[in-house]
């Protein structure tokens, strides 16, 4: 497959990303190493306002997404990384044999100032669950090597 330069994005599309299964060890394990608060490491913890039963971490949701995007576009593409991100939020919890799917919609694509081989894109990332409930969504900007000139 050839990868992806900058100009292949184009502002409207709507990349869909590969559906993901979360686990429930995976949950565990990624609360015990990164966050381990206990609504993300036992189902029977007492229950907060916002959390009754077993939920990931947002940053395991995060590393997911990720994942999920690289096996849709971002391997396949000329990346160079991304400054950061401009907006993440975390809308609902995500429970064990929920099963992951989302969009990357490109808002913005503009090649840059003062590197002229690079352009940056700007998405507008949405995950969502089996319900359709989205669960995360994020705004940032990656940065993708323009095409040669021939």
């Amino acid at each position: 497959m050839a990868q992806q330069f900058f100009e292949d994005f184009v502002v409207g599309d709507v990349l869909r990303l590969p559906e993901r299964q979360v686990q429930r060890s995976d949950i565990i394990a990624f609360a015990a190493e990164f966050d381990p608060q206990p609504f993300h490491l036992d189902e029977r913890a007492a229950p907060t306002e916002l959390t009754a039963g077993l939920s990931a971490s947002g940053w395991h949701t995060c590393a997911m997404f990720m994942r999920m995007v690289c096996d849709a576009y971002l391997l396949d593409s000329r990346c160079m990384g991304s400054p950061g991100i401009e907006t993440l939020k975390w809308r609902r919890p995500v429970r064990p044999g929920d099963r992951l799917t989302g969009t990357s919609t490109v808002l913005e694509a503009r090649a840059s100032k003062s590197r002229p081989t690079i352009g940056i894109v700007r998405f507008r990332h949405e995950v969502s669950n089996q319900s359709g409930d989205i669960v995360m969504w994020m705004e940032n900007p990656v940065m993708f090597e323009r095409r040669p000139a021939r």
